[in-house]
């Protein structure tokens, strides 16, 4: 069968389609991909096919070129304006998650795609994140850009807890219901959780943690969102389930609680944080805490070396995905915990490799609902932009670019021994 790219090819001035600076652009773009360590990377546009890189090495890519506005995109905007390109139904590819995979093998080949005119792309996307600054109006916007986009969109293709993190997988085959759940209890087991316990938790999300917490460890938790979406289904799930004594959900900056508990969980909420607020954050989390309280945060993570760096630049999951977001490394975590708080780290556990296996069961969870995506009303550029970002996260996972850690902090009054993982039902 032959692909778009053949037969536009194929089809009478096809060629004639590219003017003196898309074939430019293209040749620079082939210099680019040549000498691809890894695997190799074809390409077919309406000039003819090159392929590029090894094939003994593993990977094999195919890219479908459909309109010669790709390599304009890709000049003027960088990694982020490919991105723009797929959205527009620019190209297409036989294995995106590959392709992400290729470029981070090859990082100064993706490196270099940032140069020259998407250097001037770059500069003004940094000038647009710079106005998503979490302040506390700022957080409200950032959050609901992506969270409220609508509840029924994500129980598409999230597991029945509706946990929106990674997973903890420890078998192949593992069903994603399972690896939820045995995250859940690990986390609730690294904690201590008891039933006298008052967990506060920092990032409802649709109150899976909490919902399982108070089901299987009898604590009373407090919980806080900023999301009107999650906030409102979070409360009638809890009420669902009986347990509306013991949770209470509130909508509530996180630098807005009071209180003092016994434990604190905050899963992959510090990533929305900001990372001028780093300190902040890690401040409150510890005025929360009783002197011998125990903090358990989740946290996607980049490379230590990698962080300045990546804080300067915008990618598409900041334009696109989460506004205002930011990744931090361990070393920053710890740092500002130590600058700013009397938490000590007492435990950390990579979970990385299991978020690749967890955005892979969401990217087919997804794919398979299309029709129940465009009856919710979101249009073909809307799904091919939640595409991308699947897989882009995907192939970042599966490459350990970005990692995925339990970070468990505890106050000077706490003497308990060093953690010990214990045998978890699931």
């Amino acid at each position: 069968m032959s692909s778009p790219a053949d037969t536009l090819a194929s089809a009478p001035g096809a060629a004639a389609r590219y003017g003196a600076l898309d074939r430019m652009l293209r040749k620079r773009l082939l210099a680019t991909l040549d000498g691809l360590a890894g695997g190799q990377v074809t390409v077919r546009d309406g000039l003819g096919t090159e392929t590029l890189g090894n094939a003994g090495d593993g990977l094999a890519v195919t890219l479908d070129i459909l309109d010669p506005g790709f390599y304009r995109a890709l000049a003027g905007n960088g990694s982020v304006g490919a991105g723009e390109a797929y959205m527009d139904g620019l190209w297409r590819c036989d294995d995106l998650v590959a392709l992400v995979r290729l470029l981070v093998i090859n990082r100064d080949r993706l490196d270099a795609m940032e140069t020259g005119l998407a250097r001037l792309g770059g500069l003004a996307m940094r000038t647009l994140h710079a106005f998503n600054r979490n302040t506390r109006g700022g957080s409200r916007r950032n959050i609901a850009a992506h969270y409220d986009l609508g509840n029924d969109l994500f129980q598409l293709f999230l597991d029945e807890s509706l946990m929106y993190s990674s997973a903890i997988f420890a078998e192949p085959g593992e069903s994603l219901e399972t690896a939820q759940r045995r995250k859940l209890e690990r986390i609730c087991r690294k904690l201590d959780l008891r039933p006298a316990d008052h967990l506060v938790e920092i990032g409802t999300g649709w109150g899976g943690m909490a919902l399982y917490a108070a089901k299987h460890f009898g604590c009373r938790v407090t919980t806080t969102t900023i999301s009107r979406e999650q906030h409102a289904l979070a409360t009638a799930r809890i009420a669902e389930a009986g347990l509306a004594d013991r949770v209470t959900v509130l909508l509530e900056d996180y630098r807005d609680l009071t209180g003092e508990y016994d434990k604190l969980v905050s899963i992959e909420m510090i990533e929305a944080i900001g990372h001028q607020y780093l300190e902040t954050y890690l401040d409150k989390c510890a005025s929360l805490l009783k002197p011998d309280g125990l903090a358990l945060i989740q946290a996607i993570t980049i490379e230590d070396h990698r962080y300045e760096q990546a804080l300067k630049s915008v990618d598409f999951i900041k334009r696109y995905i989460f506004p205002g977001s930011f990744i931090p490394s361990v070393s920053a975590i710890t740092g500002a915990a130590a600058a700013a708080s009397d938490l000590r780290l007492v435990n950390l556990e990579d979970i990385g490799p299991s978020y690749a296996i967890t955005l892979n069961h969401w990217r087919q969870r997804f794919m398979a609902k299309l029709e129940q995506v465009r009856a919710l009303g979101y249009d073909e550029r809307f799904i091919r932009m939640w595409e991308f970002y699947l897989c882009y996260c995907e192939g970042g996972f599966i490459e350990r670019s970005i990692g995925d850690v339990h970070l468990l902090f505890a106050r000077p009054g706490n003497r308990r021994p060093q953690y010990l993982p214990a045998p978890e039902a699931v």
